[in-house]
């Protein structure tokens, strides 16, 4: 059986899609609450600075909070997207060798990448 080129590619987009598609909903719920929350902190030390209610002395110490709190925000959706990316890669060669078990009969067990 000869494998079907353009059906493949639509194969490997739909998998890429799925993941994708629930991935990206997950990531976009995940980064709206988070941005939100360091808006709300950001307010809440400008208003803070602009009252007096946050001294000079102690300024710095809630801005390089703010600063933390964006970094941990970058890393943990860094981390998101690599999960993400290993889940497309995952399921387009699960595709490719589950149609080239099929085009040659034999048996092959897809690769998975593992970190």
């Amino acid at each position: 059986m000869a494998l079907d080129v353009g059906q493949l590619a639509n194969d490997m987009h739909t998998a890429a899609s799925k993941v994708l598609n629930t991935d990206v909903s997950s990531l976009r719920g995940f980064s709206d609450r988070q941005l939100k929350a360091i808006a709300q902190q950001a307010e809440l030390v400008a208003t803070g600075i602009a009252t007096g209610q946050i001294t000079s002395e102690t300024h710095e110490f809630f801005l390089d909070g703010l600063e933390d709190m964006a970094l941990s925000f970058a890393k943990t959706l860094r981390g998101l997207v690599m999960v993400t990316i290993e889940k497309v890669w995952n399921a387009i060669v699960d595709v490719l060798w589950t149609a080239i078990s099929k085009a040659t009969g034999l048996t092959l067990v897809a690769p998975v990448i593992h970190n």
